[in-house]
């Protein structure tokens, strides 16, 4: 008798813990249907990317000075750095330098090993065409600092989400006693 009425309590805890789990779900799915949708009408409309965003690698020929410390800790070694000795200066002289974005994975390594800081990340991330032959991109294409979101007056940047601006507005009501 007394094992069928443990086997009825520990059936009942069971379903009780069970309508709590339940219960919890409903209660966060509830929660996120006052929330305003997050969305950025992308052509028109785009994000501000944040300040150590790893986009488009931008390439200063000047200050390279062809030490190929890039290729060595890309991952892929991807960076194609073509130079040639220069016995009169004795000093590498940089010929080509290229990078393939279909195959790149925006570690930043090469960026933050470069000595000379001839190379940088910029916030550019369309990089989509229609031939992946066109992704390689050389010192020339490489050069080309992209085009400002905030300077594109035809581009509606969107700074915060409306997720965090309602956060701002309950703060900015909240009636909490800081003096003591």
């Amino acid at each position: 008798m007394f094992p069928m009425l443990t086997g009825f309590i520990s059936y009942g805890q069971q379903t009780i813990r069970a309508a709590r789990y339940i219960g919890q779900g409903f209660i966060i799915t509830l929660s996120h249907t006052n929330r305003l949708p997050i969305t950025i009408h992308y052509p028109y409309e785009k994000s501000i990317t944040s300040e150590r965003f790893r986009g488009r690698i931008h390439f200063e020929f000047d200050k390279c000075i062809a030490c190929e410390v890039c290729v060595r800790v890309c991952p892929i070694d991807l960076p194609l750095v073509d130079w040639r000795f220069e016995k009169d200066i004795k000093r590498k002289q940089l010929l080509n330098y290229s990078i393939d974005f279909g195959v790149c994975i925006f570690c930043g390594n090469c960026v933050e090993y470069c000595p000379t800081n001839c190379l940088s990340m910029t916030e550019e991330y369309e990089l989509s065409t229609y031939d992946r032959h066109e992704l390689n991109y050389n010192q020339i294409a490489l050069s080309r600092l992209p085009i400002s979101i905030m300077g594109d007056y035809t581009i509606q940047t969107i700074r915060n989400s409306p997720q965090s601006k309602l956060d701002e507005e309950k703060s900015w009501n909240s009636r909490t006693i800081t003096d003591y």
